[in-house]
């Protein structure tokens, strides 16, 4: 069987609430902040450029809205100034068997924002609500 790249669609999110299946999920991102320094009595008038710190964008993830589920408001509405309740967040790419072959860990996760659907009277999509999810830390997985 010839290797392929993988395909986006085939994907599992364990994120500590009830076990829903997730229509997106966006924002797997980190970077490493560039620092700029020149010495006062280089020669040169350029800067040098260093690594600096790292940093991680926010996760969002996308889903259906299903009838009495309201655990992304709740989660939200948890969050007081200085007590949040965090939880570790799963996202793993699956095979054609259901396995994971790749996955991406955040850790310390919380609820930044929740977005309700945007509601049409025209419209004929399903009813889709996001929430957008704070951490400190990815780490990436190969299986």
């Amino acid at each position: 069987m010839a290797d392929y790249p993988l395909p986006v669609f085939h994907f599992r999110v364990e994120w500590g609430g009830t076990k829903v299946g997730f229509s997106e999920v966006s924002g797997l991102t980190q970077e490493v902040q560039l620092i700029e320094y020149r010495e006062g009595s280089s020669p040169d008038y350029s800067t040098i450029k260093m690594p600096g710190l790292h940093k991680f964008n926010n996760i969002t993830l996308k889903r259906g809205i299903a009838k009495g589920d309201n655990e992304f408001f709740t989660w939200l509405n948890s969050v007081q100034l200085n007590t949040v309740e965090r939880r570790n967040l799963t996202i793993s790419l699956l095979n054609e068997n259901h396995e994971p072959v790749m996955s991406w860990k955040a850790r310390n996760c919380w609820p930044v924002k929740v977005e309700g659907p945007g509601l049409k009277a025209n419209g004929n999509e399903v009813a889709v609500e996001s929430i957008e999810i704070a951490h400190e830390g990815i780490t990436l997985e190969n299986k």
